[in-house]
Order: C-alpha cells, then sequence, then structure tokens
C-alpha cells in the first residue's frame, strides 16, 4: 500500500522558533524589569517573584499529570513567563500566600481548564490578578515608597501610586501620600523612581526587554504602538499629560508583554491594530472615567474576549473560496 501524501492548505512557513525558544526568550526580555523591581523595592519583591514562577510551575505540573491526565509541558517557560507576568502586576508588599494563590488561580483556571497552552482564552497572569484585586483589594492596593523597606516590616513607607494621586487630585483630594512622596515627575517614571507594581515601574527596563524581542521578531510594532498611542491621543482629550500618562502604571508592560501574546490576540496586522486602539481607549476610559485608577488589565482582558470576532473580520480569504 503506497503511502498517503496529505498536503495542508497554504502557506507552508518554515521557522526555526519554537514555543520553548519564544517563551524562554520572554523571559530573558522580562528580567531587567524584574531587577528593576528588587533593586527599589527591596528582597520581599524577589520573594514574591519566585513565590509566583514556583506556584506558577507546580500548578501545571500537578494539574497536567494528576488532574488532566497530559504530558507534563513545563519545559516550555510558559508557566515561568505567567508567574513573571503576574508577579510584575503585584504591589511588592503583598503577602506570599496571596502571590501563589494568584499563580494557580492564573495556571489552573485561565490556562489547564480551557485545554492549555494555545486554547486559552484570556491572559492567564490577567486572570490571577484580576482575582487577587476581587478578592483582596485591600493588599492589592497597597503600595510601597521607592527604596523603602517593602512588605509587613514596620519600617515599610506606604505611599499612593502615581495614578491613584491623579485620581484623588481630580476627585478634589488633598492628603494624597505621606510627605516625600508626592506626583513624580515622567524622568521619575521612567526610571522607575515612584510607587506601583513590582514590574511596572520602570519604563526603561520594560522597553529594554520589548526591543529585544522586537529585535528577536517575537513581537511586532501593531499592537504595542497603537495601545500606546491611543491611550496618549485620549489623555489628550480628556485634559491630562499623555506623556505621564503612557509612562504612569502598567501600560508599557500590557503593551509589549500582555497584549502581544500569541494566544488571546488576534493574528492578522488589522487584527491588531483594532486590538491596540480598543485597549487603549478602554484603558483611558477606565482611568478617566471610572472609579479604578488603572485600565490595562481589565481592557486586555475585555479585548481578549472579542478577539475570536476580530480574527473572524480581519481573516483573508482563502483564494478560490467564497
Amino acid at each position: 500500500m503506497e503511502p498517503t501524501l496529505v498536503v495542508s492548505t497554504s502557506p507552508h512557513i518554515h521557522t526555526k522558533d519554537s514555543i520553548p525558544r519564544i517563551m524562554w526568550c520572554v523571559v530573558i526580555s522580562l528580567l531587567p524589569a524584574g531587577a528593576m523591581g528588587v533593586w527599589i523595592f527591596g528582597l520581599h519583591a524577589l520573594w514574591v517573584i519566585l513565590t509566583c514562577v514556583v506556584a506558577a510551575v507546580l500548578t501545571e505540573v500537578v494539574g497536567q499529570k494528576f488532574i488532566f491526565g497530559k504530558p507534563v509541558t513545563i519545559h516550555d517557560g510558559s508557566a515561568v513567563v505567567t508567574g513573571l507576568l503576574l508577579a510584575y502586576t503585584l504591589p511588592p508588599g503583598l503577602p506570599l500566600w496571596a502571590a501563589g494563590v494568584g499563580s494557580v488561580f492564573a495556571i489552573f483556571i485561565a490556562k489547564l481548564v480551557f485545554g492549555g497552552l494555545g486554547y486559552n482564552i484570556f491572559n492567564p497572569a490577567l486572570i490571577g490578578r484580576a482575582v487577587l484585586l476581587a478578592a483582596w483589594p485591600q493588599q492589592m492596593t497597597t503600595w510601597t515608597a521607592p527604596f523603602a523597606s517593602a512588605g509587613p516590616a514596620p519600617d515599610a513607607l506606604s505611599c499612593a501610586s502615581p495614578l491613584a494621586i491623579v485620581k484623588a487630585l481630580a476627585a478634589g483630594g488633598t492628603a494624597l501620600t505621606t510627605p516625600g512622596t508626592g506626583l513624580p515627575s515622567v524622568l521619575d517614571m521612567f526610571f522607575g523612581r515612584c510607587a506601583g507594581c513590582i514590574g511596572e515601574i520602570s519604563a526603561i527596563a520594560l522597553l529594554g526587554g520589548a526591543i529585544f524581542l522586537f529585535i528577536r521578531k517575537i513581537i511586532t510594532w501593531h499592537t504595542p504602538l497603537t495601545f500606546i498611542g491611543t491611550v496618549a491621543i485620549m489623555s489628550f482629550l480628556f485634559g491630562r499629560n499623555p506623556l505621564f500618562e503612557i509612562f504612569a502604571g502598567g501600560l508599557f508592560l500590557g503593551a509589549f508583554f500582555m497584549a502581544t501574546d500569541m494566544v488571546t490576540v488576534p493574528i492578522t496586522g488589522w487584527g491588531k491594530i483594532i486590538f491596540g486602539i480598543g485597549a487603549g481607549v478602554l484603558t483611558a476610559l477606565i482611568r478617566n472615567v471610572g472609579g479604578y485608577p488603572e485600565g490595562v488589565c481589565y481592557s486586555i482582558l475585555l479585548m481578549n474576549a472579542i478577539t475570536p470576532h476580530i480574527d473572524r473580520v480581519t481573516m483573508p480569504k482563502k483564494f478560490g473560496a467564497r
């Protein structure tokens, strides 16, 4: 019997990239932002990062091997990426048990329940953050001043994040922060000298990691630039400083490392542009109209929900197909 040759639909593209290679490149690109977070906030931030990564990896092993009966795939690095991204969206003084709970939700609920890598609808790290914010809002909105002792230690200096300060000012607030920890400048936020989440505060570190991904052609310009550009334009229309708005909060982390996720964002160029514009509009609306000072997390999750519809509209038809 002659072997049957099955030819899949074109185009036939060969590349040296693989899932492990891409994921471990993302891990490398995230290291500068993590190092800056640990340097600025102290060792407790490092323990939060390690807790998230270890919990994410262990949850994937237990879930695949003992619950879903699938091959263990921790070598591909996707669980490590999820753990890092989740940790980078958390306050530096968050209790370690909360960081672990977030990773369990991110991997088990947002990834494995949907079928594993490639089948999840929502970004797992952002689902973990959203669960923690809904369950423990006080711990998730307690910030530490830069170069103070982060964590439950009594010498930790609490203060407000830049976006929280702006939100309080817009509401007519006056007593916003501890003396000496007022509204940071754009330069402070560029280098990370401000309160915020572990991995989102240093724009220069995130830009360095993003440039590495651009050079390796792991991400494209479509979503990040339209996301950031839309936030800048919307901020100007709302009467805010566009430069301040793009450096404040988790916009760079979300635009370069979460809104470029290959699984949960559109696959076409126009689809990615639509995704970036939509996420930018939602972020600006949440920041300026909503009651929550930050909007990157929820804007990306909302756009994840309509990604299949964007793909359906922007996907080119196959040659000869009706």
